[in-house]
């Protein structure tokens, strides 16, 4: 079987469909709503000025979502060199409603996210969030099912250990 170049129109497709998703999953690690629209814009323009080659054009979804998991480091790496440290995110707060709506125990999961390792953090985001399965995660990471597997039960017991240590 041989690969040939994903067309225009099912990128424009997969744009409009996975947008919000895919830009939902770049501010859960970079931590901004501008920095993660910028990562998604970017990769979807790279893509159109070079499509990939598939074999099978329904792996788009997750050739598109590592490509927005690598950006998303690229991003990381660009701002420690340019800060010297990542700088914590602390989300927006818009109204007295949506304060309300993140809540204490929302915002203390995500600080004890921040603080786990990347690939920890990207594990339990595309599992949890993307509700993707061992093998989608693997794929996306460019790790082993195995090593997803291990990655999460040592990225959840990390996460329980902090807002354990948290609430004392």
């Amino acid at each position: 079987m041989t690969s040939h170049a994903v067309a225009v129109p099912a990128l424009t497709s997969l744009y409009r469909e996975h947008q919000v998703e895919l830009i939902r999953l770049a501010v859960l690690l970079v931590g901004d709503v501008a920095t993660a629209e910028d990562v998604v814009q970017d990769v979807f323009l790279r893509l159109q000025a070079r499509p990939p080659r598939l074999q099978d054009e329904s792996k788009l979804p997750a050739y598109v979502r590592a490509a927005v998991l690598n950006g998303c480091r690229m991003a990381l790496r660009r701002r420690r060199r340019t800060w010297g440290h990542t700088e914590p995110h602390e989300p927006p707060v818009w109204s007295a409603e949506s304060a309300v709506m993140l809540g204490e125990d929302r915002r203390e999961v995500l600080a004890a996210l921040r603080r786990l390792p990347r690939r920890q953090r990207e594990a339990l985001v595309l599992r949890y969030y993307l509700e993707l399965d061992d093998a989608e995660v693997a794929r996306v990471m460019g790790i082993r099912p195995g090593t997803v597997r291990s990655t999460m039960v040592r990225a959840l017991a990390a996460l329980e250990r902090r807002l354990g240590e948290e609430e004392r």
